[in-house]
């Protein structure tokens, strides 16, 4: 069963190889507009842009206090390279999408569902296999030329993310040097043990610009590919496990 929405300004796909009830998939759609509505900063109504607004953050809901509990911390593990706020602006998008995946790839496993692949604007949470019976195969692309890929992944019970300008532009920038945009970087995959900490260290490696590699390489569990302004690619040392 596999089917694709646009949710969040990005397409959601959702395969589950395993049997199905029909309202499975719907479901998790389901959730993913509720993230939507409660953390989008482009919504008025949303508690990001209440916050924003001038809501204290005490009269909003637990969960988004939560969130903005993980968004600390991950700028404690990040030597302060990932940052919710700009200046006075919040905006925790850098890991709620990661956190959302996650969240929906847990709904799937309580319903028993072992072999299933979520995919949100590039960010993947994979579980089991595909319906061959074989790792899921996922490509990272070529940020100077997006219709070629430059290496094919096998992957199982994992999360991958990528950070990069080549489809948003200028996006992530660096808040320990005055938000400045990164520089000699173009794109950075993270493999890692689930899509949310994937997701949050790739928005982090990437604002880090060419130390990044660095991040992931010392980073335990985790495995990067990045491609710098000379189009050379770099990776860590562990990468080569899950090349097909």
């Amino acid at each position: 069963m596999k089917q694709t929405e646009v949710i969040m300004g990005m397409p959601i796909t959702i395969d589950v190889v395993d049997e199905a009830a029909p309202d499975t998939l719907p479901s998790i759609f389901k959730y993913f507009r509720k993230i939507d509505e409660c953390y989008s900063p482009y919504k008025t109504t949303s508690e990001v842009s209440k916050a924003n607004g001038g809501t204290p953050i005490e009269r909003l809901s637990a969960e988004f206090r939560w969130i903005l509990d993980l968004c600390a911390q991950t700028k404690s593990e990040t030597m302060g390279y990932f940052d919710a706020y700009h200046g006075s602006n919040l905006d925790p998008s850098g890991l709620v999408k990661g956190w959302a995946i996650q969240n929906a790839a847990n709904q799937l496993r309580l319903k028993r569902h072992a072999n299933f692949y979520i995919e949100a604007g590039g960010d993947v949470q994979i579980d089991g296999l595909n319906e061959d019976g074989k790792p899921w195969s996922l490509g990272i692309r070529n940020p100077f030329d997006t219709q070629t890929i430059v290496k094919h992944l096998a992957l199982s019970g994992c999360g991958v993310a990528t950070s990069g300008t080549y489809i948003r532009g200028d996006h992530i920038y660096d808040p320990v040097h005055d938000f400045t945009a990164p520089t000699a970087i173009q794109s950075i995959t993270i493999i890692g043990p689930n899509v949310y900490d994937a997701d949050r260290f790739a928005t982090a490696a990437f604002a880090m610009g060419l130390d990044g590699i660095g991040f992931i390489e010392n980073l335990n569990g985790f495995e990067a590919y990045m491609i710098d302004d000379t189009q050379t690619a770099t990776f860590t040392s562990g990468l080569s496990r899950y090349v097909a």
